[in-house]
């Protein structure tokens, strides 16, 4: 199904071909991000990626968005904590164009002096924007409390201090030293030829020389109390985010963890959506998430509160946590979350994009990737017992994590009094 080569190097290269579609999506994967930064240069992940748009050896700035925009394509990138990628969807016939735009990209950037002191500004405006939004911000004050004085606990996009020092010189060590073959994976999936793809990766970059694998250090979690932190801001509606420790990727019950997470807050049938938003109005938005790094996790619960209604909605999203952990899913609803489950699963990958998202970033963290029938059979595994399971050892008062923004009436203690799963 998945065809993989490595070349002498490291380099990792691992395709799909569907023949029923006319595009094909490409990422080069880096294993670089926020959680591999010393804490001087918090944020250079993030500032590098904006700045290989800005031109390379062979193309411009502008050439590189015409080539691909002007055929159709879409081109874009991004930084996460343990990742950074450059991607394209394109039709099929210029894949190969493709892959020489990001190569140089990757490879040659010029890092001009004049663009990095101009995309200075561009970053500190997208910092600022993210914290004027406090639906966004409310993130970022959680993973404070989850990870104190530890690279996940702080910004992908760095400070404004930290942005403000980086200079080229650190820019050319930095880029040398981590976008290298051992740390790259290229991921595609579309209408392609496999063996024309290796060939011309091949080309380009097994004369580099590797270097060592990125490591980042571990996550240290050492929790024993709930933890409570509170922005006042004058918002028309109290934004909430909520945080318990959680598993790590490829950990044995991720699935029974996603089936936890599907029936508390995925969709409009959740327990919270049903109970919080449609049963008692106390919010608009309400739901739940996960983030899964290669060592750790985190089972989040979001909501937008009515500012009259913070404890109310509190208490009853704890009540259904706790409610969760204590007696079983009913077959019906298991059912469904199980459909639903791999149902978006399997929508998704009907997408190149979305099979080349999922092929890279599997590969770049774990070295392998499952394919649908394979986490068919393990979903098919998972029990309602599986799920209690699961939410008996995130759920746990000692390890509550919650951050609040907005014109809050009651005191701190009064709202820390209600970090109780009863």
């Amino acid at each position: 199904m998945y065809k993989r080569q490595k070349l002498n190097n490291g380099l990792r290269i691992i395709t799909k071909r569907s023949s029923n579609v006319q595009s094909v999506s490409l990422g080069i994967w880096i294993n670089i991000g926020s959680r591999y930064e010393p804490g001087e240069q918090k944020g250079i992940s993030h500032f590098l990626e904006h700045l290989l748009f800005k031109g390379s050896k062979k193309y411009s700035c502008r050439a590189i968005k015409e080539s691909i925009e002007g055929v159709g394509g879409l081109l874009n990138g991004f930084t996460s904590e343990e990742h950074t990628c450059y991607l394209v969807k394109i039709p099929h016939r210029y894949l190969v164009s493709a892959l020489d735009i990001l190569s140089d990209m990757v490879n040659n950037p010029c890092l001009a002096p004049a663009d990095i002191e101009k995309e200075k500004t561009v970053v500190l405006e997208e910092l600022k924007m993210y914290r004027d939004l406090p639906q966004s911000y409310v993130y970022e004050l959680l993973d404070e409390l989850l990870w104190p004085s530890q690279a996940l606990g702080s910004p992908v996009i760095g400070t404004v201090e930290t942005v403000n020092n980086i200079s080229r010189n650190v820019l050319k060590s930095f880029q040398s030293n981590h976008y290298t073959p051992a740390n790259i994976v290229i991921s595609a999936a579309g209408l392609l030829d496999h063996d024309l793809l290796v060939k011309k990766v091949s080309a380009i970059f097994s004369p580099l020389e590797s270097n060592q694998l990125n490591t980042f250090p571990q996550a240290q979690q050492c929790q024993d109390k709930p933890q409570l932190k509170i922005f006042p801001k004058d918002t028309e509606q109290t934004h909430m985010a909520l945080g318990f420790h959680a598993l790590k990727r490829d950990h044995s019950l991720r699935h029974a963890q996603a089936i936890l997470h599907i029936i508390l807050g995925a969709n409009m049938s959740s327990r919270l959506f049903n109970e919080v938003r449609e049963k008692r109005g106390l919010a608009y938005e309400i739901g739940s998430g996960l983030k899964r790094y290669q060592d750790t996790g985190v089972f989040l619960v979001h909501a937008g509160i009515d500012n009259h209604k913070v404890s109310d909605c509190l208490g009853l999203i704890f009540q259904e946590l706790g409610k969760i952990k204590k007696s079983l899913v009913t077959k019906d609803e298991f059912k469904r979350a199980k459909e639903f489950y791999l149902g978006q699963l399997s929508l998704a990958l009907e997408d190149t994009m979305e099979y080349m998202l999922w092929m890279g970033e599997s590969v770049a963290c774990l070295d392998k990737v499952y394919s649908l029938e394979q986490i068919i059979k393990e979903v098919n595994k998972v029990h309602p017992e599986d799920v209690r399971a699961i939410a008996g050892q995130i759920f746990k008062n000692e390890i509550i994590n919650l951050a609040l923004i907005g014109p809050l009436q009651k005191s701190e203690k009064q709202i820390y009094g209600k970090l109780n799963l009863g």
